[in-house]
């Protein structure tokens, strides 16, 4: 994405910070360390959190000064990460529940004043054909928010363990780049993330368009192999429309509660414009799954059509092997009053038909197209 374009340049401080507490259960072999980082917001200005800083300390401060907020986020979340989130919130059983079991499809829900929401990006694997989904369990509170990547994986597809750090300078550049966005809450952080998550699906939508183009010269190529390969991007499709399906449903959620919830009005114009982006995406992937759809009508009427011309050719060669093998049969039956067996020329005559009953045949069918 074109937000994400710098993030690979040089580091820009320690705005998150790494927790180095170790979360480990009753007799646990070897301590977790979490890979969590938190980070402060100050009447819209950054401002870095104290080293170690837990997630009930980075609460309380947010709590008590006003106009403060704090971002905690999780690139690997343990379950200890979640206990710890769970207690120093004070989160209902089912919500920690749902944040230890990933694998849920995006979805709204409200548990009294925490927001939690279910989201996932998507990247496309190009050399695979393969479209790579990341789910995102967000948790909205006044003066907090947190955002746990349950596949260990950045909107982009950045991987902690490979990429150390760079989950860190990412999420600055997607989430936190707008002093004056910053300034109107949490709820503004949120609306960042659903927008970034939402202009990620348009490169793969270019992606999965190239590859439409491919198939469709490859339909009329006569490749036996294309049918497979629309199978299994029409299912690629398939996913990507499920997950813009259910985020419209989530952002439409979102609308209805702005009266509730004292939404400001620049957050709520930032939403629409979040939700006029989808919209369109939505629209693109419901037309590409259409393509695909007329694509394979296609090619199964090319692929019946080429049949219809095998089987021409074949009935056209069994006609012609027909006719010697007639005339063959005839004189195979070894009567005793044929004549024919004691001419002089009816070898050469019996020879002769097959031959040219056979060209006449193989003519009529070349100039009808059979051939």
């Amino acid at each position: 994405m074109h937000r994400q374009s710098d993030a690979a340049g040089p580091r820009r401080g320690s705005r998150f910070w790494r927790s180095s507490q170790a979360a480990s259960g009753p007799g646990a072999p070897e301590t977790t360390v979490s890979t969590r980082r938190t980070r402060y917001v100050v009447d819209g200005h950054l401002t870095a959190a104290p080293h170690e800083v837990s997630i009930a300390e980075a609460l309380r401060f947010a709590q008590d000064e006003p106009g403060t907020m704090t971002l905690s986020l999780f690139p690997t979340p343990t379950a200890d990460d979640v206990d710890e989130l769970a207690h120093a919130w004070d989160l209902h059983p089912v919500l920690v529940e749902d944040l230890h079991h990933a694998g849920q499809r995006p979805k709204l829900e409200r548990y009294g004043d925490v927001l939690f929401l279910v989201v996932r990006s998507a990247r496309y694997l190009d050399d695979i054909e393969d479209v790579d989904f990341s789910e995102f369990h967000v948790l909205v509170r006044p003066h907090a928010i947190a955002v746990l990547c349950q596949d260990g994986r950045w909107i982009d597809g950045s991987d902690e363990t490979t990429l150390p750090g760079s989950s860190t300078e990412i999420a600055d550049h997607t989430l936190l780049d707008d002093d004056r966005l910053l300034a109107l809450g949490p709820e503004a952080v949120l609306y960042r993330l659903l927008d970034a998550i939402v202009d990620g699906y348009l490169p793969v939508l270019r992606g999965l368009a190239v590859d439409k183009e491919q198939i469709e010269r490859q339909v009329f190529s006569g490749d036996a192999a294309v049918t497979e390969r629309i199978y299994r991007l029409s299912q690629e499709v398939i996913d990507l429309q499920h997950a813009t399906s259910s985020l419209t449903d989530v952002l439409d959620a979102l609308g209805k509660g702005f009266d509730r919830y004292g939404i400001p009005d620049a957050l709520r114009t930032y939403l629409q414009d979040v939700s006029d982006h989808l919209l369109r995406v939505d629209t693109r992937v419901a037309e590409l799954r259409d393509a695909l759809a007329q694509i394979l009508t296609v090619n199964a009427t090319l692929v019946s059509q080429r049949q219809n011309e095998d089987m021409k050719k074949i009935s056209g060669w069994a006609a012609i092997l027909f006719a010697p093998t007639l005339i063959g049969a005839i004189y195979g039956m070894n009567f005793d009053s044929m004549p024919e067996l004691h001419w002089a020329l009816g070898y050469p005559m019996a020879v002769t038909a097959m031959v040219v009953l056979g060209v006449g045949l193989y003519v009529v069918f070349k100039r009808k197209k059979w051939m």
